[in-house]
């Protein structure tokens, strides 16, 4: 196991200087930017999104019946965190008139197509654990 964090941190220690050695061509704008970044995403996370997940849990704790939440928070999971990757091309920001192969398909249906898809087999394994909840063992007779 040393072994392994060893390489690990050799490995980190090396992206990082890759990483220091590829600021210094940054300018003093560039680097802001950089910065606002670095900060943005921390208070973002921990004064927006956090909340709302944590709100949102406790609610379905006591919203969603008992066999259904394990579903509904995994859907919420998997859309809140592909909803987050793809704001950039469901908002067509840097969509350039002069390319159109840029963002030159309809993300909105895709992620729609998606979300379908996961609340469907969320549904089903809700419906699935419901049928096997009612009163019959899982386990055969003896």
């Amino acid at each position: 196991m040393t072994f392994t964090r060893v390489l690990l941190g050799i490995a980190g220690l090396a992206a990082a200087s890759y990483g220091g050695w590829l600021l210094a061509d940054f300018d003093a704008e560039r680097l802001r930017e950089l910065g606002v970044w670095f900060v943005a995403g921390p208070v973002l996370h921990d004064g927006v999104l956090a909340p709302i997940v944590v709100v949102s849990g406790v609610l379905a704790a006591r919203l969603v019946p008992r066999r259904a939440r394990t579903a509904v928070m995994g859907v919420a999971v998997v859309l809140g965190s592909l909803t987050l990757m793809a704001v950039p091309v469901l908002g067509r920001f840097g969509e350039k008139s002069g390319d159109p192969t840029l963002l030159d398909r309809d993300y909105t249906a895709g992620w729609l197509v998606f979300a379908a898809v996961v609340v469907s087999v969320a549904a089903l394994d809700v419906g699935l654990r419901g049928r096997r909840s009612d009163g019959r063992s899982r386990r055969p007779a003896r």
